[in-house]
């Protein structure tokens, strides 16, 4: 009886716990009352901090790999997380899958109606380089031990495109994947917070009073051929690229041509909200003690905030100077939305524009750059994982 009691014992999760998995347990615990109580990105934080709950649970084994006996059969299958990782996000399914919901869901139409606000999106990525260079200077100097690809993986934050950082680390850093992909959700969750204090400094009251011009109408022609033709383009001159922006024109065609709304209504809504589910389940199955408690996740959380910063202040500086060249005037407010936080970081700038001049409507304006945004990070993980593959 009492060799039974110890044996018992011996199988608590309590016997079994090392130091580290409380810990992360109660960082779980921060994610799902982040979810919540404070609303930060719930349909994400939600299962993330129950995946990260999960995986430190001591012998639950959600995590574990399959066993096989010297025949090759299964003697013990993986645990749950294990099939979710290496099934949806290993293989970067789950993010292709949300680039197509998310691509269902956007409307291109401000982009087109105003193409230059494309610059805008464009110049809000190089927080994203910039962050790559800050990593590998890190590493020069003796603070950090970041490989390139590590650091390609960790500068994709300052896109705030959670799917996008996703896939990126799954094949660049897949090590670094929970603190990644943690970060770049925490960032999108903290737009309304982290951007007005930095649009507010780069701009003048006079500059945020600026009403712009009401935009054309775009015709449905027009929404059908502009994914087809980003998708060659891309494609051709960049094929890295074209998982990613090849899934977004995708689901963005389905909505715009009219012809396939059971599939488009499907993509928005039952398909992207499973996926969610299990991609947040395999994010928080990267988040053990072991592979989160260290220097280097503070430093991606350091570096990723950064990489946002310089992302959401380069938008703005960049409609500043299109405002030197330009007949027609651009708020510079609506430069922040050039990081892929949709539609968040669009709402910010219409909030923070609203605040000077209650007239001003600036969240149509806003969407042009913040769907530019997505465009621009997608493009940035295809240059990285390119310069990363080519051995660079």
């Amino acid at each position: 009886m009492q060799e039974k009691l110890i044996a018992l014992l011996h199988d608590t999760g309590f016997y079994q716990m090392e130091w580290g998995q409380p810990v992360m347990i109660a960082v779980g615990m921060l994610l799902v009352f982040l979810a919540i109580k404070k609303g930060f990105e719930p349909l994400l934080l939600l299962p993330i901090g129950m995946g990260t709950i999960f995986v430190n649970v001591p012998g639950a084994g959600f995590f574990d790999a399959a066993v096989y006996d010297a025949a090759g059969h299964m003697d013990s299958p993986a645990g749950l997380l294990r099939y979710v990782y290496d099934g949806g996000i290993a293989t970067g399914l789950f993010p292709l899958v949300i680039f197509m919901g998310v691509g269902a869901m956007t409307d291109f139409g401000p982009l087109l109606a105003n193409p230059k606000t494309l610059f805008l999106g464009a110049a809000a990525q190089f927080g994203i380089f910039a962050t790559v260079l800050g990593a590998v200077g890190m590493t020069a100097m003796g603070w950090m031990d970041f490989s390139v690809a590590d650091a390609a993986a960790i500068g994709i934050i300052g896109g705030a495109d959670g799917p996008t950082s996703i896939f990126v680390a799954s094949k660049l850093a897949p090590d670094l994947l929970g603190a990644i992909a943690v970060a770049s959700y925490s960032y999108m969750a903290l737009v309304p917070l982290i951007q007005p204090p930095i649009m507010r400094a780069l701009t003048t009251e006079a500059e945020r009073k600026i009403e712009m011009v009401q935009l054309r109408h775009v015709t449905k022609t027009e929404k059908i051929l502009f994914p087809m033709v980003l998708l060659l383009l891309v494609a051709l001159v960049l094929p890295t690229a074209a998982p990613l922006l090849g899934m977004f024109c995708f689901g963005n065609l389905m909505k715009e041509s009219g012809v396939v709304d059971r599939l488009s209504d499907t993509a928005q809504n039952a398909l992207i909200n499973i996926v969610t589910i299990f991609l947040g389940l395999g994010v928080g199955s990267k988040m053990s003690a072991d592979k989160f408690l260290n220097l280097e996740t503070l430093g991606i959380l350091s570096l990723g905030l950064i990489a946002f910063a310089i992302g959401t202040a380069m938008g703005i500086l960049m409609a500043k100077f299109m405002n030197v060249v330009s007949k027609h005037k651009v708020n510079p407010l609506i430069g922040s939305a050039g990081v892929s936080a949709v539609p968040m970081a669009a709402r910010v700038s219409h909030n923070v524009g609203i605040e000077s001049n209650p007239q001003n409507f600036l969240l149509m304006h806003a969407m042009g750059p913040n769907v530019a945004g997505v465009i621009g990070s997608a493009v940035a993980a295809g240059v990285m994982i390119s310069y990363v593959s080519g051995g660079g």
